[in-house]
């Protein structure tokens, strides 16, 4: 089952999850350094905001990988497959 955050990240559109990982980069950013300079109340939150960019980034290459057309992904597996050697 996903999560619910996962569920409302597919419903963004592409420009909506360009600005939702720009302004999660940039908080992550301004959290790791107040973290160094004062410490944070919840330093954990430095690791949601990782993980949620992640989220994010995945659910931009899950629609590239869809846009793709079958020779597409045929070739992108030969050049998986070549590195694995």
């Amino acid at each position: 089952m996903a999560s619910e955050k996962y569920i409302g990240i597919q419903g963004l559109t592409d420009d909506e999850l360009r600005d939702e990982i720009f302004a999660a980069e940039q908080q992550l950013q301004q959290s790791k350094f107040k973290n160094a300079v004062t410490g944070l109340e919840n330093p954990l939150k430095i690791r949601e905001w990782r993980r949620d960019i992640a989220r994010l980034k995945t659910e931009v290459r899950v629609r590239q990988l869809a846009e793709m057309t079958p020779e597409q992904l045929a070739k992108r597996s030969k050049i998986r497959a070549r590195r694995r050697k």
